[in-house]
């Protein structure tokens, strides 16, 4: 008898309660995004077949962390689930201090606040959106210190996370040890597609920092996800578990921001983690003013419990490879199919390369926010735009950055879809990419003042007149 091999990605779990999806008309998705603006973050979930906008939030949690939420303890000051959930974060990132916050973006805040005076560069491997705001409110200024690789959807390089140390060096020359608080350092890089940083390029990085009395931040949102890629990637860490290189790289910078609502299998959470007394006693004091005290930051105490309780089973190799696994067999359907996509697979999510998926359209149709659009149009399954919409624009100057990658983010919710799901995505992906050319492009219509891709709206453009 012959023995088939197993698939590396199968899901580690059985499924014991459900939640119906709707199908919708075209004529009912076309009624939608236009009311929605042709913006898939104004529409409504119910109006959704297969939601693919984020991984942030959207996952489905275990019938341990479920449990966990009966067990929690609302005291306004001094929650059990508090001291668990810091107790969890010592043993797996290793950082001495913990502050909680509603979610990633208030520790972003905190640690600007913290750490950035009026005046400074803030340099790291490619900007988010979030991170960046909040620098910028701060008074900074971000500066992209990333390999030239991750610009490049074609480029395979395993790494393309890594800083480029020239350029870090550089703008260290021109500006002053004193004027760069801190390097930010993600791990994965969402923006170039969900690549990894190698810990060899992380080491290199800290030391350089050491040298000129420079801090290391990392935003660890998916850094158990850049571990496993570390594990399968760099030479001699195949034998090393996920559990160890996550500690490993944490020990690589000073502190570190936190979006629990990825990597840590919950709905909602976040926090701040530090190493230095001083600065944990200062973020512990404006928690309170922004968030909650310091034992809760704006958690329920049951929130902090299941994010405790997903520390481990994040950590866990099966989920890792199941997880990563879904994603990059979508990819790989694609690949075959001919179809544009940043290259190789990141870890949450599989990028359409807008530009070359849609090479028509100038940058200024908004060829991603189209795209995406375009998708949803076809099966009413959502995805985000990362591309010119999402860059925003430059605060000094008030002209729009143009970035190198236009790009549409399929994101996966841990937990939440199976190969099934899969096969439609890319059968619906494939019809679009047939019928490519009827893809006229968007003007925007509306532009809020901050974070514009989420509430943005656009009416297509017009087809374009036939040649005489």
């Amino acid at each position: 008898m012959r023995t088939r091999e197993k698939r590396a990605w199968a899901e580690p779990f059985k499924i014991k309660m459900v939640e119906p999806l709707r199908v919708t008309t075209r004529e009912a998705r076309e009624a939608a995004l236009a009311e929605a603006g042709y913006n898939t973050f104004l529409l409504h979930s119910e109006d959704v077949y297969l939601d693919l906008l984020t991984d942030s939030g959207t996952n489905a949690m275990s019938d341990r962390q479920w449990a966990g939420m009966m067990l929690g303890d609302e005291a306004y000051a001094g929650s059990a689930n508090y001291y668990r959930l810091e107790a969890k974060v010592r043993e797996a990132y290793g950082y001495r201090h913990l502050v909680p916050t509603h979610q990633g973006r208030g520790a972003e805040h905190l640690l600007s606040r913290l750490w950035i005076r009026p005046g400074d560069r803030v340099p790291g491997n490619m900007y988010f959106t979030t991170t960046r705001l909040h620098q910028e409110l701060a008074g900074a200024t971000f500066v992209d210190v990333i390999i030239d690789e991750a610009h490049d959807a074609t480029s395979l390089h395993p790494f393309k996370g890594n800083v480029d140390l020239a350029k870090l060096e550089a703008l260290i020359a021109e500006v002053g040890a004193a004027r760069v608080p801190y390097v930010s350092v993600a791990a994965t890089v969402n923006m170039a597609g969900g690549q990894p940083i190698s810990l060899e390029n992380l080491r290199a990085t800290r030391e350089l920092c050491q040298r000129h009395g420079i801090k290391v931040v990392l935003d660890a949102t998916r850094a158990i996800e850049n571990a496993w890629f570390i594990q399968r990637r760099e030479p001699g860490r195949a034998g090393q578990s996920i559990a160890d290189i996550l500690r490993e790289t944490c020990a690589l910078t000073d502190a570190c921001t936190m979006s629990a609502k990825k990597d840590l299998l919950v709905n909602i959470g976040g926090f701040l983690a530090l190493n230095d007394d001083a600065s944990f006693e200062e973020a512990r004091n404006m928690v309170v003013v922004y968030e909650g005290l310091h034992t809760y930051g704006g958690l329920a105490g049951r929130d902090m419990e299941a994010m405790a309780i997903g520390i481990d089973e994040a950590r866990a190799e099966e989920h890792m490879t199941a997880r990563i696994g879904q994603v990059h067999y979508v990819a790989d359907a694609l690949l075959a199919e001919g179809i544009p996509i940043v290259q190789p697979t990141g870890g949450h999510a599989v990028f359409l390369d807008a530009a070359r998926f849609l090479p028509h359209l100038p940058q200024k149709a908004y060829p991603a926010q189209s795209l995406a659009a375009e998708l949803y149009l076809e099966s009413g399954i959502r995805a985000m735009e990362r591309g010119m919409v999402s860059a925003g624009r430059d605060p000094s100057t008030g002209h729009e950055h143009q970035p190198k990658l236009e790009l549409v983010r399929l994101t996966f919710p841990r937990r939440v879809y199976t190969q099934a799901h899969c096969d439609v995505l890319i059968e619906s992906i494939c019809r679009v990419w047939d019928r490519r050319e009827e893809v006229t492009g968007l003007d925007m219509v509306y532009e809020p003042r901050y974070l514009r891709f989420f509430q943005a709206r656009f009416q297509p453009r017009p087809p374009a007149a036939p040649a005489a």
